[in-house]
């Protein structure tokens, strides 16, 4: 029998996830990846001896991770360490209010009861709601491979999204359980891990609530940028030809399917084609508008996309005692910062502004008594309404300012101060309107009802990452992959 070929173009989490399932079926697989290393938007950073992840840092569901090491009779923990947080995430509010999020729910009401004796009475109620929400979301949406109208259309698809309350919103939910600002805010913020606003995001991702509380969040040793290593390394071992600095040019089409890939280096022949990068940009690139009516122009710039952010690397040589490896400072009023990202599309005024010190777990990441800074801000997708050529420096002193104020001090005088805007995002890995998620989750529509998986015009070629099936977030992406490789396979044995 012929032995199947494909070509993933991108080697992110999405396209290398794809690309190890289906090496582990058997296929020859080649990636196309056009930075000159893998990992999409996750990169490593080494400068002054100080070591940063430029991307994902918020590790949750490693199951998803350790699932394609098991289709290649490999375990997961022999080529990477995960390790739990414990407290997950420190949430520091405008009022001087902290809460350390942690697996025991006693520990995280008592902190709560400090300012709002009645939001910590229902937390236990709300973790019961989250914990719901997640077992629906993983046995209906998650874990369920490429959706086809059908499927979409089943009575138990539409009961159980009758369920999950499609059209109540995050915050709507919220507010049966919380009154308090902080713990609406703490909370609320879950929206933002899918690129969305609490305020008009549906209820569905209160699951992240119990996903971090209850499953835990978890630290990568050595850098999350390990994960992207230990990946490429599995795919490698199971044959998987891996070309980086190589960039499609466009997919050659025949008789109604996709025949390969062309790049400056040569034509890659294949019998799929698996798009990894940005569904709305690698389709818009490298097809004609006449071969993606489903994905058309039109199409495409009706789909709202996602928030973007404000990366910056800060090493300081100095310590602080008021980070942990996730810290989180929220403004005195959260709402207006959704506000400017999808109504003005302006960078906020005032920002929730989200650390990572990777340093604080590793130590060995930053040189003694320095600290590893991963900063980041949310800001608008690309629009007319922002220039970031001139407002880059300006947001980026916001940002610093808004820490320095909160006790995070010598940030400016940083022995390495780099920076990242939307318009750097799309520039380096060609996220549509240098969105970070692909689409928002904004509406019941775009959050259930994302672009497909495979197109509607080519029946090889197949889509993965957070703009299609089953959304955006680190794991998600990966089980993108995973799905997809698996559906391929299958239906190549038909």
């Amino acid at each position: 029998m012929r032995q199947r070929t494909a070509v993933v173009i991108g080697a992110g989490f999405g396209g290398l996830s794809c690309a190890v399932t289906l090496a582990a079926r058997g296929w020859r697989v080649t990636v196309l990846e056009r930075q000159d290393a893998p990992g999409g938007k996750l990169r490593r950073v080494e400068e002054n001896g100080y070591r940063f992840d430029r991307g994902p840092s918020t590790i949750t569901m490693p199951q998803a991770f350790a699932a394609l090491y098991e289709l290649a009779g490999e375990r997961m923990e022999d080529h990477v360490e995960l390790y739990e947080l414990e407290p997950r995430t420190r949430n520091c509010f405008a009022d001087g209010s902290v809460v350390d999020l942690s697996r025991d729910p006693e520990r995280t009401a008592a902190q709560i009861a400090l300012y709002s004796p009645q939001d910590a009475l229902r937390y236990p109620a709300f973790l019961r709601e989250a914990e719901k929400l997640s077992r629906l979301s993983q046995r209906r949406f998650l874990n369920r491979g490429p959706l086809s109208l059908r499927d979409k259309l089943s009575p138990g698809m539409i009961r159980d999204l009758v369920r999950v309350r499609p059209l109540v919103r995050l915050d709507t939910l919220l507010r049966r359980y919380f009154s308090h600002p902080n713990t609406l805010a703490m909370f609320g913020r879950y929206a933002t891990y899918v690129g969305s606003s609490p305020y008009r995001a549906p209820s569905i991702f209160a699951m992240l609530g119990y996903t971090e509380a209850g499953e835990g969040v978890f630290g990568v040793r050595g850098g999350t940028y390990r994960l992207i290593e230990a990946l490429t390394g599995l795919a490698e071992r199971l044959g998987v030809t891996l070309l980086t600095g190589t960039e499609a040019s466009s997919l050659a089409v025949r008789g109604g399917r996709v025949t390969g890939v062309e790049t400056a280096g040569g034509f890659h022949g294949a019998d799929a084609v698996i798009c990894g990068g940005d569904a709305l940009s690698v389709s818009r690139m490298l097809l004609p508008e006449r071969s993606r009516p489903s994905l058309s122009d039109r199409k495409i710039g009706a789909l709202e996309p996602s928030l973007s952010g404000m990366a910056i690397l800060a090493g300081v040589r100095r310590t602080y005692e008021e980070l942990l490896h996730h810290t989180v400072f929220f403004p005195a009023d959260y709402r207006p910062e959704f506000e400017a990202l999808f109504d003005t599309r302006t960078p906020p005024a005032n920002p929730a502004v989200y650390v990572c010190h990777s340093g604080h777990s590793e130590p060995g990441l930053a040189p003694e008594g320095g600290s590893n800074l991963f900063i980041l801000a949310n800001a608008p997708a690309l629009s007319p309404a922002c220039d970031w050529e001139h407002e880059a420096e300006a947001y980026g002193r916001r940002v610093l300012d808004t820490l320095e104020a909160r006790g995070i001090g010598g940030l400016h005088g940083a022995e390495v101060l780099r920076r990242w805007t939307p318009q750097d995002i799309e520039r380096d890995t060609l996220a549509h309107k240098g969105a970070i998620y692909g689409i928002s989750s904004n509406t019941a529509r775009q959050t259930f009802f994302r672009p497909g998986n495979r197109s509607a015009e080519l029946p090889n070629l197949w889509y993965v990452g957070g703009t299609v099936h089953p959304g955006g977030g680190t794991p998600i992406v990966s089980l993108s992959g995973r799905l997809v490789g698996e559906r391929i396979a299958q239906e190549a044995l038909r």
